[in-house]
């Protein structure tokens, strides 16, 4: 099965920024193990721009959807066997990344 993992960072309490050498190392681990599906880091919720199409003319809007002190800032898809195994694997890369990790398994 499928997991997004989320990569939720703090304005208020940012996590360590010098955190990518043991990410990296982390990833390879993932990759190694058959977990690796796909990764990615984010752009500052500031860059984000929302499409609302749902009249008769779209509506573009600067900045995050929401406001919020907290904000996505990465994400990783995992293929795991069962969520024990995502939940494993995602306490570790909270710590790894000194950030706040949301899982969630794909429909």
């Amino acid at each position: 099965m499928q997991y997004l993992v989320s990569v939720i960072d703090d304005r208020a309490d940012p996590g360590s920024s010098d955190r990518r050498p043991a990410i990296s190392e982390f990833n390879e681990r993932l990759i190694s193990g058959g977990y690796w599906v796909f990764a990615g880091g984010l752009a500052d919720p500031d860059a984000a721009t929302v499409i609302d199409n749902r009249g008769e003319h779209p509506v573009f809007t600067d900045g995050p959807f929401v406001e919020s002190k907290e904000y996505l800032a990465g994400v990783w898809v995992w293929e795991a066997p069962d969520l024990d195994v995502a939940l494993t694997l995602a306490a570790e890369a909270s710590r790894i990344c000194d950030r706040k990790l949301e899982v969630r398994p794909f429909q």
